[in-house]
């Protein structure tokens, strides 16, 4: 026999058995019907409704701020201090090779990222603050994001009001990386500052057999790719990082061609706001000084992204200290170079980004990344007490 939500909550402010093994079960099944229906950014109008019926079967309140997709929902009362917790809600457009029973039944599209994970955490939690309603002492404001993976969907709940009043907001990312039971954060820069180029290398078109009656815009691509791997190793710092990688390259359609024209596409990883704002700068004097040596031009355009996601270094250590003891190896973690539009948040209000370990052999945005299910409860519990513990920390200041 089915358990209802009413009852779930009622089982779960009791601390029965029965009412956690029905919710981690449940939450579960949420991740694998997600899982099975992705939707790519701003395109989550299914999983926009399956979220509004989940909350609104547990009686959460669910705040209309205009969104065409996603959903921002409260609990608790009006008075006291607000604290959010994000979850993501859009997938990839990967297509599908996990080989799990619950693969994705749209071609082409992907939780590949783990926001189905992150989406069915914040939701246990929902559940948890809930049947808890009664005793916080403010509100916990719950935001299932559109749209981060083409960093826009923060920016648009921040227009829409959803951090209007919030003292403190926290947010999560599985790490596959780790294993299960693990928890990370650190104070200062977490993730990277995140921007994209292209290049569009010109020369002249001529026949392969005559190379020179024309300019060769692939030979010139290929020393512009050599030459960019000395921006960052002979212009940045060893103390600073920063990465400038090139992941496409496109030109020509036949074998005895030489196309007048290339593009080159890249990303560029920076933590420090100075380096950022110099190596553009940096990557047009090289790529133009190589294309002109050869006789060549090259246009650089440049597609600012996210910054860099800097925790508040009080609610990063907060968050370390409730994860040990919720329970997990709490651990100070190292820098990464992955970029996160949660960092917009971070430039209204203070908080802390996490990552909890899932154990997937496959990384993120891999076709066969599948991460392991058990984190998914321990990680709601988890963001439950936090969410508390934060509120009454706020509360009492």
């Amino acid at each position: 026999m089915s358990i209802s939500l009413a009852q779930e909550t009622q089982n779960i402010s009791s601390g029965t058995p029965s009412g956690l093994s029905g919710l981690e079960e449940k939450l579960i099944a949420y991740r694998r019907e997600l899982h099975q229906h992705p939707e790519l950014s701003n395109q989550e109008f299914v999983t926009t409704q399956k979220i509004t019926q989940w909350l609104n079967a547990a009686g959460i309140r669910i705040l209309s701020l205009g969104l065409k997709t996603g959903v921002v929902a409260e609990i608790g009362p009006e008075q006291g201090p607000v604290v959010a917790l994000r979850g993501d809600i859009d997938a990839l457009p990967i297509e599908e090779a996990s080989g799990v029973t619950f693969s994705s039944q749209q071609p082409g599209v992907m939780h590949a990222c783990g926001h189905d994970f992150h989406t069915s955490v914040i939701l246990g939690a929902a559940y948890l603050l809930k049947a808890r309603e009664q005793t916080l002492p403010g509100r916990v404001r719950l935001f299932f994001q559109p749209a981060e993976e083409r960093f826009g969907g923060a920016s648009q709940l921040i227009k829409a009001g959803a951090l209007e009043n919030v003292d403190a907001i926290f947010g999560l990312h599985n790490a596959p990386e780790l294993p299960v039971g693990t928890f990370a954060t650190k104070g200062g820069a977490f993730y990277a500052n995140v921007d994209r180029f292209q290049i569009t290398v010109t020369g002249k078109g001529a026949h392969a057999a005559h190379p020179e009656e024309g300019t060769d815009s692939i030979v010139t691509a290929s020393h512009i790719v050599t030459a960019l791997q000395t921006v960052v190793s002979r212009n940045v710092s060893a103390q600073d990082a920063a990465v400038v990688s090139v992941t496409r390259i496109e030109g020509g359609n036949t074998w005895n061609v030489l196309p007048q024209t290339v593009e080159l596409e890249g990303t560029v990883r920076t933590y420090s706001s100075e380096i950022r704002e110099y190596l553009p700068q940096r990557i047009r004097k090289v790529i133009t000084g190589v294309a002109d040596a050869l006789g060549a031009q090259a246009e650089l355009h440049w597609f600012a992204g996210p910054p860099a996601v800097v925790n508040t270094p009080r609610w990063a250590e907060f968050a370390l200290q409730a994860a040990a003891e919720s329970g997990y190896d709490a651990q100070v973690a190292q820098a990464q170079m992955g970029g996160e539009d949660f960092a917009f948040y971070l430039h209204h209000v203070p908080g802390a980004f996490v990552s909890i370990g899932s154990a997937s052999h496959f990384g993120l945005h891999h076709p066969q990344f599948n991460p392991d299910e058990s984190a998914i409860y321990p990680a709601a519990n988890y963001f439950q007490q936090l969410a508390e513990k934060a509120l009454v920390e706020l509360a009492g200041e």
